[in-house]
């Protein structure tokens, strides 16, 4: 029954995989060849667990039918068959589609198998907790001392790093952050004591702080509408949320004298972004995406179509201010398109993108069931955490690049165990 804890002897097969999830937060700092690796082995475990036991009900999960329908569309719009214009990526394409579905069996395996019990859970909490504090430790510490515990300093325009060598502090942090620290700091705010009052706000506080230093644009923008979403769920956190937003807004009124680098990248670098986006990297991407699209409307271009088209003549089209008559040509082209839904676009035509947004709809409403009546901490957090992942007005990495997909698909697979959890009405 949902919310149970097995008093059975744990098998070695599942031993293997708890050890192989507890290990991804830490693979997913520092080691991302090895969070692979890892990945399929608990993929494996939960595969070899259910045909030993004969136990396939996990097939029956409804946002597995949808991410399967995904799935299935991705492979067959990836396979390099001549004479049509089916795969055009080649048979690299066509691996890397066929292996996609690693990240979907992760999810199944978290949910139904590794994740069942309440220690399981609380662990997977703690350990990301523990890397979100070790990101911002670092961070701190770099802000402060000019270089982080690695002895590695800011990146280009004083982005802090945390404990990494390039600026790839922000991404993660916006996933992790708010399932780190939701629960400590609602937890605290029920004592109903000046001194657990104010932790709880030093922790909200503190995260938005964090945020603003770091000086990645997106990432604070997703912490914020992560919040958000918080605000509207936790009546009581409410004014928690409010204060954090207003110590985050005065400490960019700030910036210029307490961190200058944060305010450049911020303030200043982002509003010239968005008063010439047309010809900025963005617009001209997104420009060329959705030309992409347009131009390969059934099947698009098969797994990574973006890379496969963008420098194509054929593909180019004016940037949309018509500023740029060929918007810009080869010379911007990345590996993706640096958005989710135009990558479904381009990589499975319009019906790749409807199946992606109907993925990603079965999977945001088993994981936000109750949540209005109940919200629940950690479930609020972490639906959060999801669907800023999933919200389509963003700048992204490709879906399943490491290591933000997988931090992603650690904490669906998180979030959809804890929903399994909560009793059915």
């Amino acid at each position: 029954m949902p919310g149970t804890t097995e008093s059975r002897p744990i098998s070695m097969l599942e031993r293997t995989a708890l050890v192989g999830v507890m290990l991804l937060p830490l693979l997913l700092l520092h080691a991302h060849g090895i969070a692979e690796v890892a990945i399929a082995v608990v993929d494996l475990c939960f595969l070899a667990r259910s045909t030993m036991t004969r136990d396939w009900a996990w097939l029956g999960t409804r946002w597995l039918w949808f991410a399967t329908a995904w799935w299935g569309w991705l492979v067959f719009c990836s396979l390099p068959i001549s004479g049509t214009t089916l795969g055009e990526g080649g048979p690299r394409s066509l691996l890397q589609a066929l292996m996609t579905v690693r990240f979907l069996l992760l999810v199944a395996a978290l949910e139904w198998f590794v994740l069942r019990t309440a220690a399981a859970r609380l662990w997977i909490w703690r350990l990301v907790a523990a890397s979100a504090a070790w990101i911002v430790l670092n961070s701190v510490i770099q802000d402060i001392f000019g270089r982080n515990l690695l002895g590695l300093p800011p990146a280009g325009e004083g982005v802090l790093t945390g404990p990494f060598g390039k600026a790839r502090a922000g991404p993660p942090m916006a996933r992790i952050i708010i399932p780190a620290v939701l629960p400590p700091a609602a937890n605290l705010l029920q004592r109903r004591d000046k001194a657990a009052t104010a932790a709880a706000y030093a922790l909200l506080l503190g995260s938005v702080v964090i945020m603003v230093l770091i000086g990645q644009r997106m990432p604070l923008m997703l912490t914020l509408f992560g919040l958000l979403i918080v605000a509207v769920l936790i009546r009581r956190l409410r004014p928690l949320v409010l204060t954090a937003a207003i110590a985050g807004a005065l400490l960019l009124a700030a910036s210029p004298v307490v961190a200058p680098s944060a305010y450049f990248r911020l303030v200043e670098k982002f509003s010239a972004q968005m008063e010439h986006f047309a010809v900025s990297p963005y617009g001209q991407l997104y420009t060329r995406a959705w030309q992409v699209g347009l131009n390969h409307p059934f099947t698009g271009m098969g797994f990574d179509g973006f890379a496969t088209g963008c420098p194509r003549p054929a593909n180019f089209r004016p940037s949309f201010d018509g500023s740029e008559p060929n918007g810009g040509g080869a010379k911007i082209c990345w590996d993706h398109p640096h958005n989710y839904w135009l990558q479904a676009l381009d990589d499975g035509g319009f019906i790749g993108l409807a199946l992606f947004g109907a993925m990603a709809v079965a999977w945001l409403l088993p994981l936000g069931r109750g949540l209005w009546l109940d919200p629940e901490p950690r479930r609020v957090a972490l639906f959060a955490a999801i669907f800023i992942q999933l919200w389509p007005i963003q700048s992204t990495t490709a879906f399943t690049s490491m290591p933000v997909g997988g931090w992603f698909f650690l904490l669906l697979g998180w979030a959809m165990a804890e929903s399994r959890a909560q009793p059915r009405s």
